[in-house]
């Protein structure tokens, strides 16, 4: 039978295999899903599906050194950081959890016509099929997992073939909280099984999060059927430092933006714009802070830049770097300070240019990785036209002490997230969301329940 290898990036060797599941077994997950979702899970009351995901949240919660240490074997994030993404996932799960009964409730309509009672119902759409990625492969599940189940739809997880044991361990967590049998599944599949999943006929709904590639053939899969799809795809997020930002804490957080988790966030920072009054200082403080990451091993305490996630993905990052100099670009890391970064292998160290422009593919292409271009701005306008200059609209944002300036210069951004002095982070009380080829659809806060329910309207003569 065909299997799934997992490589960990750290040494290149095998951390862990698993058997592709059969066509056969694919169609049996999705006829006991449906059966969970019509016998059972659609009929528990909000309040009692929260009380399960509550305590599937601190089951989880329980075992975070052990999943930190696997989230590092397997994607290479530095050990010293992979814990946050269990906090991370708790916090966005928690408040999902705890906005869900308000939120799902009937809507009463406030009557004047006697004799009638009228109320909106958001019901279940029935088994969803959420595709994960490996970036941050719990908080990338959570988006979608949580807000599903708690609606009170059935769910197949399908994890990325990096993180394989992300998916697992939701499910012996759910199955510990006492969540009812099948009402959350792990699928490890083919492409061309997944494929199948989309187009088969129970399926209701389906979230993915990835590629723009691979989020075009997910649309074109869905649409043999009338059903919606959610999409996170990429990004290309710009900053804009104004004249007015706190240098030094502009510079310390969008160095972390840029660069944490080896840039491989879609919601990372890509290129930044700053206004002349400050660029200069800006550069040298930003450089001579990147300059201080250390590249290594990322099971060991001490480092904070680990390999990306395989080693082509570093080697595409290395030729937008080299073409973007072969353009006229100018490095400012002299990468020898990093003596782990080698070809040929995931290890690359953080980079700067500057001289770019927007002929260059590192400044239009998503990098996913250590590198960012900085361009000089002489005005608002003109920051506005670059930042927009993009086929990408996943977030972005201002460092100023003007809030009227960030909110004005905001709305002419397209974009799902306007950030002001901050970056890369999801708050989930906020919309979720993306513009142009970031993709489609919402999750978190109080609409991400919009897309995982249909509304049924209860239209009610009573007679006497």
């Amino acid at each position: 039978m065909p299997e799934q290898v997992t490589i960990s990036p750290i040494d290149n060797t095998v951390y862990v295999t698993r058997t592709l599941a059969t066509t056969e077994q694919v169609n049996e997950a999705i006829e006991r899903s449906k059966n969970a979702f019509f016998l059972s899970w659609k009929n528990v009351s909000v309040k009692e599906r929260a009380n399960i995901i509550s305590k599937f949240v601190d089951v989880f919660v329980a075992k975070k050194d052990d999943i930190a240490k696997e989230i590092t074997m397997q994607m290479g994030r530095p050990i010293r950081y992979t814990g946050g993404e269990i906090n991370g996932t708790a916090e966005r799960a928690r408040y999902m959890i705890s906005i869900a009964e308000e939120n799902l409730n009937d809507a009463e309509i406030k009557d004047d016509k006697p004799g009638f009672r009228r109320f909106i119902r958001k019901e279940p759409l029935g088994p969803i099929l959420i595709i994960a990625a490996w970036n941050y492969p719990y908080l990338v599940s959570v988006n979608g997992v949580i807000p599903a189940l708690l609606a009170g739809n059935t769910v197949i997880l399908k994890q990325s073939p990096h993180t394989p044991l992300c998916a697992e361990r939701f499910g012996e967590a759910f199955k510990e909280a006492g969540l009812p049998e099948n009402v959350f599944q792990v699928l490890h599949m083919s492409n061309s099984d997944t494929e199948k999943v989309i187009k088969h006929p129970d399926i209701a709904y389906v979230n993915f999060t990835g590629s723009v590639k691979t989020g075009r053939e997910v649309l074109k899969a869905s649409s043999t059927k009338f059903m919606g799809t959610g999409l996170e795809l990429g990004g290309k997020d710009p900053a804009y430092v104004r004249h007015d930002a706190d240098l030094e804490y502009t510079v310390e957080q969008l160095v972390d933006g840029s660069f944490f988790n080896s840039g491989q966030s879609c919601c990372a920072i890509e290129r930044i714009y700053v206004h002349e009054d400050v660029y200069n200082q800006f550069i040298e403080k930003f450089v001579e802070l990147a300059k201080r990451y250390k590249l290594g091993d990322p099971l060991d305490p001490e480092t904070t830049l680990g390999p990306l996630v395989r080693t082509s993905s570093a080697e595409f990052v290395r030729q937008q770097i080299e073409e973007a100099i072969n353009q006229g670009a100018v490095p400012l890391i002299d990468t020898a300070l990093f003596p782990e970064d080698k070809k040929n292998t995931p290890y690359l160290a953080p980079q700067v240019l500057v001289n770019v422009d927007h002929s260059m593919r590192v400044m239009r292409e998503e990098s996913f990785g250590p590198v960012i271009g900085i361009m000089k701005v002489s005005s608002d306008k003109e920051a506005i036209k670059l930042m927009n200059d993009s086929e990408f609209g996943l977030t972005a944002s201002i460092w100023t002490k003007d809030e009227n300036a960030a909110l004005e210069i905001g709305n002419e951004i397209d974009t799902g997230t306007w950030f002001m002095n901050r970056c890369d982070y999801l708050d989930p009380a906020l919309a979720w969301v993306g513009v142009k080829n970031s993709g489609r659809g919402c999750t978190l806060s109080k609409f991400g329940f919009d897309y995982f329910t249909r509304l049924k309207s209860f239209h009610l003569k009573l007679t006497t």
